[in-house]
Parts: structure tokens; C-alpha cells; sequence
């Protein structure tokens, strides 16, 4: 019965073997799924999916493919949608903090299929956004539906948490951040950085590291008696260059430079690492902080002159700046140029560094006719977008020997 399902699944995207099928199947025949969609859908994530980066996508076709067995309750319009989007508010004012005392007593009386019929019947009545009150599905009211209201309990509708009451979410995707395309956090930059590894143990260091299949080996061909051997500790030997652009068109991704950076420092398997700071494009100087204050700089031929070309490079920006930006000699905003576009910077970068990857939060499909520095920087460095495969895939460019 559940033939559709698979070719549904195979439809669109999902890499799924006739074996790992065959499987869910015999689950099922064994009754392990229950008698409930629940329990299948825990046991078919089980055995189809290969990795937690599938799950958020699984949840989105799962849900597609059976909305007429889920309640629908999830099948809420665009417009309606729109009209609840306050994500400019906060999640939790100090107001409605003050106000979760005078009415938490309120969610232990709440009838959830009541609750759940009465939503479907605004569903279809209402036909405008609605912001406070306590009738209709709104935001900051007192309604058993919407977000940022100061309801206990009831159905929470996008939005951010409050007083973690809400019976029912609609509009959550657990495993989001799990996503391959899923732009970057502080536990997915730590897996990618683990593999700008390359060991060696031709380090004049104490052996203080026990050598398992050498003492093996010495064990059996001394009669048995155990041999201890020793070998010095494999040290990654990468060291590795981390530039990052900050203010202007960055600042929304300040909090995502800010993880990048936590995890660089936190991989303290790195031989050594050098951060610093740039706006917009690579000039005469660099950036002690993400400030960019005038002073608070080294030069840029500091680099060149005290830094080997072995250096892996890392950039992260989204190359979004006017075209005299790049190309004048006098296109800086944040000090001398030394004559120098930031064009030709970036080059003498290119030429003194074996391997640069640039990483882009925002990268345009293509060459985009009006983002011509975004297009010409493409041309001097390997460019990625900012996500889960584009930062695997910058690593093992980075790592390659060739």
C-alpha cells in the first residue's frame, strides 16, 4: 500500500535503495510501526534516511505526502502566514513576562479539541491580520492562536516561544539546521574544520604515544613477552588564515562571523591560526577586531612577508560592494590604499597563497548582472555559498594537494 509513498519519496530527491524499502516494509509486517503514522514515520526516518542532514526535508514530504492523515490543522495559507511574521518583535517582552503569572493558571484548564475546532473554524472565517485581542488568529493578544500573545497554552503559529505552553506548533521544522543548504552554526563549522587535517609525525617531540601495532609486532617476536613501544603524537600541521568582512551589508551576519570565529578557536588542533578583520574588500590594512577601527590594523604585506605560502585561507564575505570599491586605487572607505585597487590586493593575495577559498553567506546563482564585484571576485578565488555542502566542499579544496 505504501508503493506510492516510495516512488514519491524517490520523485522527489530522496536517495532510497530498493533494499533499505524492502526493510521498512519487513518492519512493517513485524507490527514494529504500530498501528499508528506516528510509529511510521519514526521507523521509515530510521531506516531510509543516511544522515541527520535528510531530516528536515524527509519531515517536509512526509507531511505532503500524508496531510490527509495529519489533522489540518498544518495547512495554514501564505497570506496567513504573512500576517503572523512579527519576527521583527522579540521573542519575550518584559510585559508579557509580567503577565505569565496573573494567567499561567489558565493552561491547565484548557480543552485541546475544543481548542483545535475553534481554530478551524477562524481558519476559514477570518479574512485579515489581527494584532492583540482575543478572538481571531493574531499576534500579542490574548487568542488561544497565533504567537507573542499572553495565552497560556493553545496553538503557537510560527513565531519564537514564549512561555513554552503551546500544545501544538505549527510551522516547526525540528531539523532545519540539519539541512545541507542550511547556512552555518557553531556545531556544523566545528565538523567541517576537522577536516583541514593533515598529521604528521615527523616532529622532534617526546614519544609519548603508545604505538598499538608496534608494540603488536615486538610483543610477538620477543615470545610472547608484551613490549612496549612508544611513537611521537601525530600534530595537525595545517595553519590556516581566517579573513572575515564585518559592518555594511554584513551586519546581519555578525552573529554567524561570531560562531565561525568560536569554532576556529575552539579547534585548537590547528598548527596555528590568524584572524583578522576587512570591509568590503582587502586593502592596504587589516583588522585586529570586527570594529575595523583606524589604527587598530596590521598591513596587509605583514601577511606577505611573515606568513608562508602553506597558510590555508579562508574569506567570508558576501562581496557586495560598488564596483569603485574594487577597482579605484582611492575606493577604500576605511583608510590609505597605498595606491593599490582592491582588485590587485586580492590578486597579490591569489599569488602569494597556494590555496584560498572565498565563503559567501549570500552568493548569487551565477554571474549576476548587478553584482558585478561579486561576479569578479568569483574570477580570482574559488567562491562557495556559506552552507553545510559549500563549507565541506571549501575544506576539501583547501586540502588538496594538487
Amino acid at each position: 500500500m505504501f508503493t506510492d509513498y516510495f516512488y514519491f519519496l524517490k520523485d522527489h530527491g530522496m536517495d532510497i535503495s530498493l533494499s533499505e524499502w524492502l526493510s521498512l516494509i519487513d518492519a512493517l509486517d513485524k507490527g514494529l510501526c504500530g498501528s499508528s503514522i506516528t510509529g511510521f514515520y519514526y521507523v521509515s526516518r530510521m531506516i531510509l534516511l543516511k544522515s541527520e542532514n535528510e531530516f528536515d526535508k524527509y519531515d517536509l514530504l512526509f507531511d505532503e505526502y500524508f496531510r490527509g492523515i495529519h489533522t489540518d490543522i498544518d495547512d495554514i495559507s501564505e497570506q496567513m502566514k504573512k500576517w503572523l511574521d512579527k519576527s521583527d518583535f522579540v521573542e519575550v517582552t518584559k510585559e508579557m513576562e509580567l503577565q505569565k503569572n496573573l494567567i499561567e493558571g489558565d493552561a491547565n484548564q484548557i480543552d485541546n479539541e475544543e481548542v483545535l475546532k475553534k481554530f478551524r473554524e477562524r481558519q476559514k472565517e477570518q479574512e485579515g491580520e489581527h494584532n492583540g485581542g482575543n478572538q481571531w488568529i493574531g499576534t500579542m493578544g490574548n487568542s488561544s492562536f497565533g504567537n507573542l500573545g499572553g495565552h497560556m497554552g493553545g496553538v503557537r503559529i510560527g513565531g519564537a516561544t514564549g512561555y513554552q505552553s503551546a500544545f501544538q506548533v505549527i510551522g516547526e521544522r525540528k531539523f532545519r539546521d540539519f539541512r545541507n543548504d542550511r547556512v552555518l552554526d557553531n556545531r556544523q563549522f566545528m565538523v567541517a574544520l576537522k577536516k583541514l587535517r593533515q598529521y604528521s609525525t615527523r616532529l622532534d617531540i617526546p614519544k609519548t604515544e603508545l604505538d598499538i601495532n608496534g608494540t603488536v609486532d615486538k610483543t610477538c617476536n620477543n615470545g610472547g613477552y608484551l613490549q612496549i613501544v612508544m611513537e611521537r603524537p601525530r600534530k595537525n600541521t595545517v595553519k590556516l588564515l581566517l579573513l572575515m568582512d564585518s559592518g555594511g551589508t554584513m551586519i546581519p551576519y555578525s552573529n554567524l562571523l561570531n560562531e565561525l570565529f568560536q569554532s576556529v578557536n575552539r579547534s585548537n588542533h590547528f598548527k596555528d591560526v590568524k584572524t583578522y578583520y576587512f570591509h568590503n574588500c582587502i586593502y592596504a590594512r587589516l583588522y585586529n577586531t570586527p570594529e575595523c577601527e583606524n589604527g587598530d590594523w596590521i598591513e596587509t604585506e605583514w601577511l606577505f612577508k611573515n606568513l608562508d605560502n602553506n597558510y590555508k585561507v579562508i574569506i567570508v564575505g558576501d562581496a557586495a560592494m560598488a564596483p569603485e570599491e574594487l577597482y579605484s586605487p582611492t575606493g577604500n572607505y576605511r583608510g590609505p590604499n597605498d595606491g593599490i585597487s582592491g582588485y590587485d590586493w586580492l590578486l597579490l593575495m591569489k599569488k602569494h597563497f597556494k590555496r584560498i577559498i572565498w565563503l559567501n553567506p549570500k552568493m548569487a546563482p551565477g554571474n549576476a548582472p548587478w553584482r558585478e564585484a561579486e561576479t569578479a571576485v568569483k574570477g580570482i578565488f574559488k567562491m562557495n555559498r556559506l552552507t553545510v555542502d559549500g563549507l565541506k566542499d571549501g575544506m576539501q579544496y583547501l586540502m588538496n594537494r594538487k
